[in-house]
């Protein structure tokens, strides 16, 4: 019965831990919204400029925490931070501007992007943030 049950277990853990498929066509609006407003500074293959602004490809700050990213999202960026040991001072402007959706697609498509694989953003979670403004 051991067995049984610590086997039942380790498929709910799984279950749990698999990664959930993103929202259908939230990477190719994120892509058009990255397209637009993004890719200007982070470039297209999201690099980013050596010491102006910070590359989005495998970094913590682009596949942890959903709720910062979205911030910085909402509230721009006016600070400097150092990722991967490089600084970057560059300020990164609101893009309030944008709906809750277009900022859960884009976010859903850099978390997705450039050798990232993260979780997907959804307009209510952003909608959440916005909120708190």
């Amino acid at each position: 019965m051991y067995k049984i049950i610590a086997g039942a277990a380790v498929l709910l853990a799984l279950a749990f831990t698999a990664r959930q498929p993103l929202p259908k066509g939230s990477l190719e609006r994120g892509k058009k919204v990255y397209a637009t407003n993004c890719l200007a500074c982070h470039q297209a293959d999201g690099s980013g400029v050596p010491n102006l602004n910070p590359t989005l490809a495998k970094t913590p700050q682009v596949t942890g925490d959903r709720q910062k990213l979205i911030n910085i999202i909402l509230k721009g960026l006016d600070e400097e931070i150092e990722i991967n040991g490089e600084s970057f001072s560059n300020p990164m402007p609101s893009q309030a501007h944008l709906s809750d959706q277009e900022i859960a697609d884009v976010l859903t498509y850099v978390r997705n992007s450039f050798g990232n694989k993260g979780t997907a953003v959804s307009a209510a979670m952003v909608t959440t943030e916005r909120k708190k403004m």
